[in-house]
């Protein structure tokens, strides 16, 4: 007998192909990087890899649908970019300067004119004054970005069960009331 599908089947089929996709290597960079992504451009037949440097100035949503937003100046012109996070279309991405913020959206970058446009506070001069420590913040970029994966894997694994047993419970209610029908 042929069983429609569930939308509980068709959500789980979605989250198996979202997972597929994350890449576990795009976490090194936070709001305020100084960042190299390099691009596939499609022109004609030929594929060639387009750099985009600037500055992050925000990231946004979780999971396959996270965005990043790139800024810079090009001519005297302010110059925004939104890549997605785990788009195949993205070769890699370089971390050139390693800011910290106060701030998740740098979003006040855009009134400024100028070299105030692009300066943020540099980890390397904070590290210099002392008012950080000097870890290596590639590997803590990477162990950051291992254990929100794992944090991400953990949590939708739960959901899943939670959906799991919502759906048999449901269809244990609907199997309980069938035969109080039929004795009426």
């Amino acid at each position: 007998m042929f069983q429609p599908e569930t939308p509980a089947m068709n959500s789980n089929i979605i989250a198996e192909i979202n997972r597929a996709q994350i890449q576990a290597d795009r976490f090194v960079f936070k709001v305020g990087d100084g960042v190299r992504v390099h691009a596939k451009v499609r022109e004609g037949d030929k594929e060639r890899v387009q750099i985009f440097s600037g500055i992050v100035i925000a990231r946004k949503g979780r999971g396959f649908g996270e965005t990043f937003t790139v800024r810079r100046i090009s001519y005297g012109e302010g110059v925004e970019r939104v890549f997605p996070v785990h788009s195949p279309n993205i070769s890699k991405i370089e971390v050139d300067r390693i800011a910290v913020t106060q701030k998740a959206r740098l979003y006040y970058l855009r009134k400024r004119i100028g070299k105030q446009a692009t300066t943020v506070k540099e980890r390397r001069l904070l590290e210099a004054a002392g008012a950080i420590d000097a870890t290596s913040s590639a590997e803590a970029g990477l162990a950051a970005a291992e254990a929100k994966a794992a944090a991400a894997a953990k949590a939708e694994a739960e959901a899943e069960a939670r959906k799991e047993a919502k759906a048999a419970a449901k269809a244990e209610k609907a199997k309980e009331a069938k035969p109080e029908t039929a004795k009426k």
